[in-house]
């Protein structure tokens, strides 16, 4: 009986021991979670044995449960790089379509091949989907699908409107030369330019020329690619509501028609001729590449019949100055970078100035973490002891958030896991000499005469 009890000590001592190794040869494992061996006594007694004088069998390996402890965060420069700070796990499967799931504390992702969010072993990254806003449409984990980031931001949109804030030097005076020409600066005072988007996403140039008319009056003439377009009449009353003559008649010049621009002396913008500043349809003339030629573009003044306002252009004793010049037309975008908030939104943003949100990142957490089954590359899987996976959003009522360009190292505490290993060591010491002993005592029984 000595003899299988003391192998029962060399069994644990080494199980306690190859636990400790692991251990210690995963310290530098991102998302790596230390085990504890646990062990307990054998003792087994039958109905009429003597229970008080029983000693017992030995000792026997109850479980190598890992543990769940946080592990430190190291920062990086890959936004692809997560880490979870608080509970939950990530979630992945192996392929597209498959219902494998496994899960993981290591946040070491990157984009493959076909742009999805992937782990080292390729597996893919689940997500929420989610509304326009941001906001998740559903939490549930049967929803949840791989993460994949779109190289462009979709079809372009063509320009449609232009906003311009300005100020018109009350100073000028009008051209010696009435005769408008835009190939001659000294036949306008004032010029500037903004790119726009025809339908295919192409840019274009569109340029504003300002001629100084009388006292408080500027005429604006238009082109695109520095093809006159007309500003033609839209049949509504043009908008002078503090003009105490008839309003002035938009001018024909360089063989188009502009608009007209009234301030009274106080610099404040009070009307403008036509009452919708619209360019005629730009035609194949400039939209030679097979765009819509049927494009037209408001160039909006933001005219307050009110009183001032800070976004309408103003008549002041100073320089020409364009405060605001801007198109609501895109080209397409080209994916320029990654962002992931602390909630797991998932944004793409493009080179076209616009941000894209994609998904949000689904966590997992579990009743019980420890009753996950260990499948190595830092992953785990759902058994009947951890219970059924509950997804969420990160930073919601248990789940942790998300630290993007971040990494959660091993939770393995090297100093105390060499001093488990001395104790390992003096344990199987321990266990093998009392082998020996017996052993000793076995031999000098067989020897008496």
């Amino acid at each position: 009986m000595s003899f299988n009890i003391a192998l029962s000590g060399l069994n644990a001592a080494q199980k306690d021991l190859d636990v400790t190794s692991n251990n210690i040869a995963n310290v530098n494992t991102v998302g790596f979670k230390e085990s504890r061996a646990e062990f307990v006594d054998v003792y087994a007694s039958s109905l009429l044995a003597a229970g008080k004088t029983k000693v017992g069998d030995g000792v026997l390996t109850s479980d190598v449960a890992q543990q769940f402890s946080q592990g430190s965060i190291q920062f990086t420069n890959n936004a692809l790089d997560l880490a979870i700070t608080g509970n939950g796990f990530f979630a992945t499967v192996p392929e597209l379509g498959s219902l494998e799931r496994s899960y993981t504390r290591a946040g070491q992702f990157k984009l493959n091949s076909e742009n999805f969010v992937v782990n080292s072993q390729g597996g893919h990254l689940l997500g929420f989907p989610i509304n326009p806003d941001g906001s998740s449409s559903s939490v549930s984990l049967s929803t949840a699908s791989p993460i994949r980031i779109p190289t462009a931001s979709g079809a372009p949109t063509k320009t449609s409107q232009v906003d311009v804030r300005m100020n018109l030097p009350a100073g000028d005076v009008p051209p010696a030369n009435p005769v408008f020409d835009p190939s001659d600066p000294l036949t306008f005072n004032n010029s500037t330019s903004v790119t726009i988007f025809d339908s295919l996403g192409d840019s274009h140039v569109m340029t504003y020329y300002f001629v100084k008319a009388s006292a408080n009056e500027w005429n604006m003439f238009t082109a695109v690619d520095d093809v006159m377009v007309d500003i033609p009449s839209t049949g509504e009353s043009p908008i002078t509501p503090e003009y105490p003559l008839p309003a002035p008649t938009p001018p024909t010049q360089a063989g188009v028609t502009g608009a007209v621009l009234s301030f009274n002396a106080s610099g404040d913008f009070i009307g403008q001729n036509p009452a919708l500043i619209q360019t005629a349809a730009l035609g194949p003339g400039i939209l030679s590449n097979g765009a819509d030629p049927t494009q037209q573009v408001i160039i909006d003044f933001n005219l307050d019949i009110g009183g001032p306002n800070p976004n309408e252009p103003t008549q002041f004793a100073s320089n020409f100055e364009v405060t605001a010049l801007k198109q609501d037309g895109l080209a397409v975008g080209r994916l320029t970078g990654i962002d992931i908030g602390n909630d797991g939104l998932v944004r793409a943003t493009y080179s076209n100035g616009t941000s894209q949100p994609l998904a949000r990142i689904a966590l997992v957490n579990f009743a019980n973490e420890q009753g996950l089954t260990q499948v190595g590359n830092s992953n785990w899987k759902e058994s009947l002891v951890s219970g059924e996976a509950l997804a969420g959003e990160a930073g919601s009522g248990t789940f942790g958030g998300i630290n993007s360009s971040a990494l959660e190292q091993s939770n393995v505490n090297l100093t105390g896991e060499l001093i488990d290993l001395i104790s390992a060591q003096r344990n199987f010491q321990a266990n093998s000499r009392a082998l020996e002993v017996d052993n000793q005592l076995n031999q000098t029984i067989l020897q008496i005469r």
